[in-house]
């Protein structure tokens, strides 16, 4: 069952030369230490990033929120925001890549004296890993909508797990994606700590209804690049937009419903819960024009 991350395989990717701490080397010889924080512990942050005709798309949001969450967890890069950009180019010019390329930018806190907890035991440098591969989001996905179902594993306020930090821990999000596989679903739909509707394991939620696009507050899910331009855009072309809490109820009667996130952009949701919304959305169907619009002229500046 394909999930909103599903993607065909492309033998180009056998062959690309992955960023690791510098040097560029093939995928098979691309290895971390096991003492390696990020292996231990899931101690690092990422950014996910697209390049689209020649341009990294987004590109100041996606560092704005890499460095965000290392400082948030202690973590010095090492490198500053131009270098972070020069490697990223190196990596893509070494693999003579131009367009329809996803890109995982991992930083961990590097090795570690033993498998230990403790961040203070760390050796002092992070591992910085950048691989970029020829990935396009699958188009029968798009066609066909994805399959939500409600899980039982929450979202988690910022004092306990925050949702808006990348970080490389995400258990609680698989935790949520195999509660609901053997329902049919293609991906997790999950509800904040009083109940309300707020992600998606792996990506933003949104329905529309009457007209107007509906999410939650942002407090509980994650602080997607994607979700933040879509919300623009509504409030950019006079569409009615609602921030808020919602029940599970007003969800299952939606008109229409998508899924936001770097890779894939906008998604459509064909059935929630055994709820079936019709496709094509109109709504969805005008917000994913505006938002191929928007990445097209923020490639152009990239370039």
């Amino acid at each position: 069952m394909p999930g909103s991350q599903d993607f065909a395989s492309d033998p180009r990717n056998e062959r690309v030369l992955i960023y690791l701490n510098g040097a560029l080397v093939p995928r098979d010889e691309a290895k971390v230490s096991v003492f390696d924080a990020g292996f231990v512990l899931g101690d690092g942050v990422w950014e996910g990033l697209r390049l689209h005709n020649g341009g990294l798309v987004f590109l100041d949001a996606h560092l704005d929120r890499l460095f965000a969450g290392a400082r948030a967890i202690a973590l010095d890069i090492a490198m500053t925001r131009e270098e972070v950009v020069a490697a990223l180019k190196r990596t893509l010019d070494a693999n003579s890549m131009e367009s329809g390329v996803h890109i995982r930018l991992m930083v961990t806190r590097g090795p570690k004296k033993a498998p230990n907890q403790d961040p203070r035991n760390h050796l002092g440098k992070p591992t910085v890993v950048i691989v970029a591969e020829h990935k396009e989001p699958s188009a029968e996905i798009a066609s066909k909508g994805l399959k939500l179902a409600t899980s039982s594993i929450r979202c988690t306020p910022a004092e306990m797990f925050d949702m808006r930090l990348n970080s490389h821990s995400r258990l609680i999000l698989i935790r949520a994606l195999l509660d609901v596989i053997d329902k049919g679903a293609d991906e997790a739909l999950m509800l904040d700590p009083r109940g309300f509707v707020s992600s998606c394991n792996a990506t933003n939620f949104f329905f529309v209804k009457d007209g107007a696009v509906c999410t939650s507050t942002g407090e509980f899910c994650f602080n997607g690049v994607t979700r933040a331009n879509v919300i623009a855009l509504c409030r950019a072309n006079a569409i009615a937009l609602r921030l808020a809490d919602f029940a599970l109820e007003e969800v299952h009667a939606a008109d229409e419903a998508f899924v936001t996130g770097t890779f894939g952009g906008l998604t459509p949701v064909c059935e929630i819960d055994g709820h079936v919304l019709a496709l094509p959305g109109p709504m969805t169907g005008r917000l994913r024009e505006l938002y191929a619009r928007l990445k097209d002229e923020d490639a152009a500046r990239n370039r």
